[in-house]
């Protein structure tokens, strides 16, 4: 609320702007209060998430590989969490959210209201790049690591590592694709930090969710290069020359990292992980 009441005052101190067209992201109040100062101008909002906090497609039900049990506070938060989103539901014109299955979470009161409109790949960037890195055969220098001829690159790119991306279970099917093909690298794009999800609640004390992964099984760490985080250039190139990019997912928002290594020409495997 101290959101949408900053907006608004910025905007009242500015009488010099007048706006034919309203756009903003929903779930912050950015759009809300600007009723008041323009009450006949059309607004737009991007919806990107409704929560839901249980069943089959819920991202908090989702991992119950895990055995973790969610708090109860959560499922209230979930709840609660919905109702500026269903405030901007009801305040817009129209909205919009970047696909399908995230138009598909919102209530379908509210379907004559919504369109799915991909965000989009900023294709100067994302793009196959130079053939000849990923001339069979050849060696190659990848994010600054010398990377002898004959041998495979699997990339796993995320803003953090976490469960709801998967990392846990990318650790394990790479575990299994080296101890199958010795000659294969892992470049893991990304922080040590937890985005989503909660994980530092049930880590036991650990670090991150990334130490915990670590501690509870034995990996060739030789087999993987963490990069941190990498320049969109750089990334493109990563993923222009990797032999197979993974992406992993609960029920949630699409990561770009699928779409920007498909743009680069790329193999990807993502899946969506069943109980």
């Amino acid at each position: 609320m101290w959101h949408c009441d900053a907006v608004y005052r910025a905007m009242k101190a500015r009488a010099d702007i007048k706006p034919d067209l309203i756009v903003g992201h929903s779930g912050f109040g950015s759009t809300l209060f600007l009723r008041e100062l323009y009450p006949d101008v059309p607004v737009v909002n991007l919806f990107e998430y409704y929560y839901r906090p249980h069943g089959p497609e819920s991202d908090m039900d989702f991992r119950t590989d895990l055995g973790w049990k969610v708090p109860e506070e959560k499922y209230l938060r979930a709840r609660a969490r919905n109702a500026m989103i269903l405030l901007d539901l009801q305040n817009c014109q129209i909205g919009y959210a970047p696909t399908e299955f995230q138009k598909s979470r919102f209530p379908s009161e509210y379907a004559g209201k919504l369109r799915a409109v991909f965000d989009g790949i900023d294709r100067a960037v994302y793009h196959g790049h130079d053939e000849k890195l990923r001339t069979p055969g050849m060696k190659r220098t990848i994010a600054g690591r010398e990377v002898p001829a004959g041998t495979r690159v699997v990339t796993y790119v995320s803003r953090g590592f976490e469960s709801m991306r998967g990392f846990d279970i990318f650790m394990r099917a790479a575990k299994r694709v080296y101890e199958e093909y010795p000659d294969v690298l892992f470049f893991v794009v990304g922080t040590d930090r937890i985005a989503y999800g909660g994980d530092e609640d049930y880590v036991g004390g650990k670090k991150s969710f990334k130490q915990w992964v670590m501690d509870r099984e034995k990996f060739d760490t030789s087999k993987f290069v963490f990069t941190g985080r990498v320049a969109p250039t750089e990334l493109a190139k990563l993923l222009a020359t990797t032999d197979l990019h993974m992406y992993l997912t609960v029920p949630f928002v699409l990561s770009w990292s699928m779409m920007d290594a498909m743009s680069c020409g790329r193999w990807c495997w993502g899946r969506r992980r069943r109980r």
